[in-house]
């Protein structure tokens, strides 16, 4: 499996404080069947988390992925940001101030939760206008989904990918989230599950029991096909 949308990098965010606790993240994800995930600090967040791609964040990419293999651990690290829509996305993303998905076509999109529909669909317009396909971050959660889950479809139709969080599928996000994302996963509209893991302890990389869940609300080919096969072509930067 590949894990798509993972907050590993130490230090950046409210994910993984330090290396070590990257390091205990990365043999998590490993022991759960995952081979690679990308690294998606929050960025762009208005008072909050910035995350701009600079050499900073490159080194500490490069040094985790150095103590994995030193350990032994055999698990790849690759480069993105969970990007909060707000401001000109389209031009940081067009300069790399802000990275898609191991710079690919392919950038994690996340919405505040109380955001509006019509203004969610004009950003994401802009995205697809300039050659991208935005993967929206977990769109179980947002308010306007809850408030109409044909939101759904309309994302769809407008060229954008859907990634619901494992967490979801359990219920860890409320009963909305979790009713929604089950029904993604039993009618197909969702095109990944990602961990969106923040620490060891909790909401942890462990991606087996999804893959689990997934086969049986749908079918082990879906499973493959959201845990596996797209986000390889994420990584790739092949066409879904």
């Amino acid at each position: 499996m590949i894990d798509i949308h993972c907050h590993i990098l130490f230090g950046l965010d409210d994910g993984s404080d330090n290396i070590e606790e990257s390091v205990r993240m990365a043999q998590i994800a490993v022991n759960s069947g995952i081979k690679a995930v990308v690294a998606t600090p929050h960025s762009n967040v208005p008072n909050s988390h910035q995350n701009f791609w600079c050499e900073d964040i490159a080194n500490r990419l490069n040094q985790l992925n150095q103590r994995l293999e030193q350990d032994q651990i055999p698990l790849k690290v690759f480069p993105g940001n969970e990007i909060f829509a707000n401001g000109d996305i389209v031009e940081m993303l067009k300069t790399q101030k802000l990275l898609a998905l191991n710079n690919s076509i392919y950038p994690l999109i996340e919405f505040d939760t109380y955001e509006r529909s019509a203004s969610a669909y004009r950003q994401l317009e802009a995205l697809v206008a300039e050659g991208f396909t935005p993967i929206v971050a977990h769109p179980e959660r947002y308010a306007f989904v809850h408030e109409d889950t044909n939101a759904i479809l309309r994302m769809k139709r407008r060229g954008c990918l859907l990634q619901i969080n494992k967490g979801s599928i359990k219920g860890s996000f409320g009963k909305s989230a979790y009713y929604i994302s089950r029904k993604m996963i039993s009618k197909q509209l969702a095109d990944f599950v990602a961990s969106d893991a923040h620490s060891p302890y909790m909401r942890t990389p462990f991606l087996a029991e999804a893959h689990e869940e997934v086969s049986l609300m749908s079918s082990f080919d879906y499973a493959e096909l959201i845990l596996n096969q797209n986000p390889a072509k994420v990584i790739l930067n092949k066409k879904i």
